[in-house]
């Protein structure tokens, strides 16, 4: 579903974090709303500000993981607009692709509310109801409908996504901070 430049393809992710018990999806948006809050993901320890037990992973998936990681940061600031949400491609059935964006959408709202940004006042009120419609969609179910109608409405609920997570960044995300602030 993404042409983002991630370092791993959906399917290898889903094999990369099978250990975690949870889908790749959950893990992106996880990560991604950790950011978008402001949350400073350390490398090497990122799984665990997630509140995720990263010892199961085998070793091989941690340098993928953390490339992950850094491609999700850079591509949340791409002055381009590059970022899209990590879902299943295509080739998937529309079933599973609705599940895995509800999955996305969970995880980001999991992460986002991990980084603690949730703080009275400090969204405006489109970013209050970009974070509701965030939870909405993470509850969504799917019934079949025409196959090329279902094919554009879920493309533009991940356009919507998508919007909605660049612009919970600019409010919350580290360019957030106030300007005039100083460190002493």
């Amino acid at each position: 579903m993404t042409d983002a430049p991630y370092p791993i393809d959906y399917p290898a992710l889903a094999r990369a974090v099978a250990a975690l018990a949870l889908t790749p999806a959950e893990l992106h948006g996880g990560l991604c709303g950790f950011l978008c809050a402001g949350g400073q993901p350390h490398p090497g320890h990122w799984l665990d500000q997630l509140c995720l037990d990263s010892t199961a992973l085998e070793a091989s998936s941690r340098p993928t993981l953390e490339a992950l990681r850094a491609a999700t940061q850079t591509l949340l600031d791409d002055p381009d607009l590059r970022f899209s949400p990590l879902l299943p491609g295509d080739e998937v059935a529309m079933a599973d692709r609705v599940v895995a964006l509800a999955a996305w959408c969970a995880g980001f709202i999991g992460g986002f509310g991990l980084a603690g940004a949730v703080e009275a006042g400090r969204l405006s009120e489109e970013g209050r109801d970009a974070l509701r419609d965030l939870d909405r969609i993470a509850h969504f179910g799917y019934e079949a409908g025409e196959a090329e109608e279902d094919e554009n409405a879920f493309a533009e609920i991940v356009e919507y996504v998508r919007m909605a997570v660049m612009l919970l960044r600019q409010e919350s995300g580290p360019a957030a901070a106030p300007a005039d602030a100083t460190r002493h």
